[in-house]
């Protein structure tokens, strides 16, 4: 986790990125770190909680960006989703191994 000691260590031109989970980074940390100048700025495709609050100080940070946790949400990427869940959908009823299963050791 990201907290006011890790975020002391970075250079003050660092661009924080959390596109991971939300409690990876401290918010409260973050917002001290951007105030303070201990880093540049942050990009957040989650935070903690989720939905942020309205009232969030990050939100009024001209150094941070916050978007929606919808990092997944294009055309090409639901399309891949879909095709890839149909296909293991397929393989399963049929008896097969998963051509997408993201845990292999389950076949061992």
């Amino acid at each position: 986790m990201y907290r006011s000691s890790g975020l002391k260590k970075m250079k003050p031109s660092a661009i924080l990125i959390n596109a991971a989970r939300g409690p990876v980074v401290d918010m409260d940390a973050l917002t001290l770190a951007l105030r303070e100048g201990w880093i540049a700025a942050a990009a957040l495709d989650v935070t903690d909680p989720e939905p942020i609050p309205v009232d969030h100080p990050l939100l009024s940070l001209p150094n941070c960006l916050i978007v929606p946790h919808i990092g997944s949400a294009t055309v090409v990427a639901r399309n891949r989703m879909a095709t890839r869940a149909a296909e293991n959908l397929l393989a399963g009823l049929r008896g097969e191994k998963l051509p997408y299963c993201v845990n292999p050791k389950v076949y061992e």
